[in-house]
């Protein structure tokens, strides 16, 4: 083999690094879903970089595995907590395994190392007047005889008067306010009335750092719309933070403190440092201290959710300084996931468990489709579905993959498997090759998505060569076959520098590559160099494209069947509401409270003529008037694996804009009629007599686009 280098500009500097990421902790009373995913992946892929580029970066995590859920779920399966969570932290771990996600140290905040540092934290606190003592009145379950968390208590909604909300905040009306607050409050473990009752708790009294607080906020450590939220509630004013709860309760105790154990959220981070001081103890090449004491020069990076931003962001920080510990060089927030615009959430199971995933498709699908509309920014994500099989197949499949597949066969067959001494279009290589710092920047401040589209940009260009050059072609006659080699080695060498770029998202397709190419595993700097005289294996196919009839059966699979989450029906009949108020689609309860006039029943049809009927949750994507049309509605339907174009006599009772973004029902099996103003592709339900009194059918905000109305 002959390698040859070429000189490339570095914008990054080759100082070494030393590097210590952390992903957020999972709970451990349930499974890994697609949202924990989001930021597992991408954490993992900037860890890869930094791996690529052969810094020393070291990933660790841990279940979050204390708290009155995991002690009730394990209650509920009649095993001890420390079984249950034990069986939930290796689910967990091969859940991530599976995913290609590569953590250095997966491991638990039930641990002796937990438990150390958590007590340290507590007495050098505590011996620093950090710590204080007050009685507050809480809600107690009297037949469990337990305090009850926030969302152990359930009643009706003090704002709205909505029934079967939880103690923190209502689903109905988005208000917050007390358990204490609830109307008619029940127990959720018992079912029992709860009573008041008082109980002295200790406090971190946060308002002690936040001059710190604000000068650390004010350094960078955070994105912009973190940091200016976070000024706002420092500008509130900051409160002493309850660290306390009382037994029955399964985490740490309170030294010192018979019966008082510590809330869940103060040692959960304490996590990171008992994952990683586990993992220092079995290796030689990890110093402790070094990466933990206050005036360490290493670098901690810690991506979460925006939802956990005031526990990373303020306690965390403040505890850290107070125990004697650094502090984070980057807490990097992300959104939320949605499914086709449709949030998440685990309480009503509009979720896909990892695993569900998993039986379908292959992890890398995921992995490339995250990275490429992932950001920097504070934002949401939205999987929609049909995008993501059009991208993988165009971009993965159609594009880069292809790059191999159409040339390799040509060097196989007729060059003995060798690359060419000569390549043909040096001028390609270099140009890939000089996107390497513009990319490595990407990567360094997580613009997956701009470091994605700058790869895409020079796969195209490279398939554009292959077209060009045409070496099925060429190979036909002997006085271009040697053109045709240094075509194809040319192409080979192509897709080796693209898949470099792509090795942090896409490992598995690395490893396959670099037994293809016959070479080493690849690191950064072998985007410098270029392949010649080099001796290849013959190409097995690397990935297949992904088929819709894969999404259906894993939304299928996702249905909930657990007895603790139960499934809602698709369409769910609400309380009705005053004629006045709409201005929000209705439920048929409603309509059928409004109607004044019942029709009669049609002609009965059998089972067999119903069944024909293919009723699909739609997602309003877009409506406009239609011109000339006195009673249409120009409709278009998200229906989960495309969009149908509808026209809807439905103008006399809604605007367009009450409807975008709404979730209807349509049926989707219907001959596509051809109007005047275009081509209808469906029917949406709704009910009522007509004119203003008619209501389109709105499933439960638990519904998704596509997903079938059985």
């Amino acid at each position: 083999m002959r390698v040859v280098t070429l000189l490339i500009k570095h914008s990054m500097t080759n100082k070494q690094r030393e590097i210590l990421v952390t992903s957020a902790l999972p709970y451990a009373n349930g499974s890994i879903h697609l949202g924990h995913m989001l930021e597992h992946i991408q954490s993992d892929i900037w860890v890869r970089y930094h791996k690529l580029r052969q810094r020393k970066c070291t990933f660790v995590c841990a279940d979050d595995t204390h708290g009155t859920p995991v002690m009730l779920r394990a209650q509920q399966m009649g095993i001890a907590p420390e079984e249950m969570i034990e069986r939930t932290r290796q689910e967990h771990q091969q859940d991530f395994i599976d995913f290609l996600i590569e953590y250095d140290n997966y491991y638990s905040t039930h641990s002796k190392e937990s438990q150390f540092y958590t007590h340290q934290f507590y007495n050098k606190l505590n011996a620093d007047g950090h710590i204080s003592r007050r009685t507050i009145s809480q809600l107690f379950d009297p037949e469990k005889e337990m305090f009850l968390p926030d969302r152990f208590v359930k009643g009706d909604c003090p704002k709205c008067g909505a029934p079967d909300q939880y103690g923190d905040n209502c689903d109905v009306c988005g208000a917050t306010y007390s358990p204490t607050d609830l109307k008619n409050p029940r127990s959720v473990v018992s079912g029992a009335t709860p009573i008041m009752k008082d109980s002295e708790h200790l406090f971190f009294e946060l308002p002690h750092f936040e001059s710190m607080l604000t000068d650390w906020l004010n350094d960078g450590h955070v994105q912009d719309e973190v940091a200016n939220k976070l000024h706002e509630w420092l500008k509130d004013g900051l409160k002493a933070w309850d660290i306390s709860r009382d037994k029955p309760y399964f985490g740490i105790e309170i030294p010192g403190q018979p019966g008082k154990y510590f809330y869940v959220w103060l040692d959960a981070p304490i996590g990171y440092i008992a994952s990683f001081k586990n993992l220092c103890d079995r290796r030689d090449d990890l110093d402790f201290d070094h990466y933990w004491k206050a005036d360490s020069t290493t670098e901690l990076y810690h991506f979460i959710g925006k939802d956990i931003t005031y526990f990373h962001c303020l306690f965390w920080p403040a505890t850290l300084t107070g125990a004697g510990f650094r502090t984070p060089t980057a807490v990097n927030a992300h959104g939320f996931l949605t499914v086709n615009g449709t949030k998440m959430s685990k309480s009503k199971g509009t979720f896909v468990n990892a695993r569900t995933y998993l039986n379908h498709m292959k992890p890398e699908y995921l992995r490339y489709y995250l990275a490429a509309k992932l950001s920097a920014r504070l934002e949401d994500f939205d999987l929609n579905l049909e995008d993501f099989v059009q991208r993988v197949n165009s971009d993965l499949v159609g594009k880069l993959v292809n790059i191999a597949s159409r040339t390799s066969g040509f060097i196989a067959k007729r060059f003995d498997n060798s690359l060419s001494e000569e390549l043909h279009h040096i001028a390609l290589l270099e140009q890939i090759q000089a996107a390497k710092d513009k990319i490595a920047d990407h990567y360094e401040q997580r613009e997956y998505s701009k470091a994605i589209r700058e790869i895409m940009l020079l796969t195209d260009q490279a398939n554009q060569y292959i077209a060009e050059q045409m070496p099925w072609s060429l190979v036909k006659n002997p006085e271009t076959a040697l053109q045709a080699h240094q075509v194809c080695s040319t192409a080979l060498n192509a897709f080796r520098l693209l898949v470099i770029y792509l090795k942090p998202v896409l490992p598995e397709l690395a490893q396959k590559t670099e037994h293809f190419l016959n070479v080493a595993p690849f690191t950064w700097t072998d985007i410098d160099n270029l392949l010649k005289e080099h001796g290849i294996n013959t190409f097995k196919p690397m990935m297949q494209r992904l088929e819709v009839a894969q999404i259906e059966r894993m939304i299928e699979d996702s249905i909930p069947t657990s007895e603790t989450t139960p499934v809602k029906p698709v369409v769910e009949a609400t309380a009705a509401k005053p004629k006045a108020e709409k201005q929000s689609m209705k439920s048929p309860t409603e309509a059928a409270t409004n109607e004044t006039t019942i029709e009669p029943i049609a002609e009965m049809i059998n089972i067999e003529d119903f069944a024909k009927i293919d009723l699909r949750i739609a997602k309003i994507v877009k409506a406009e008037h239609v011109e000339s049309a006195n009673k249409l509605l120009r409709l278009e339907l998200d229906i989960g694996l495309g969009t149908r174009q509808v026209f809807a006599g439905i103008k006399s009772a809604y605007s367009p804009e009450q409807l975008e973004g709404k979730l209807t029902v349509m049926v989707a099996n219907l001959q596509p009629r051809k109007m005047r103003f275009g081509e209808s592709q469906g029917m949406v339900l709704a009910a009522g007599p007509g004119g203003d009194d008619l209501y389109i059918l709105n499933p439960d905000q638990g519904a998704t686009p596509g997903m079938r109305v059985k």
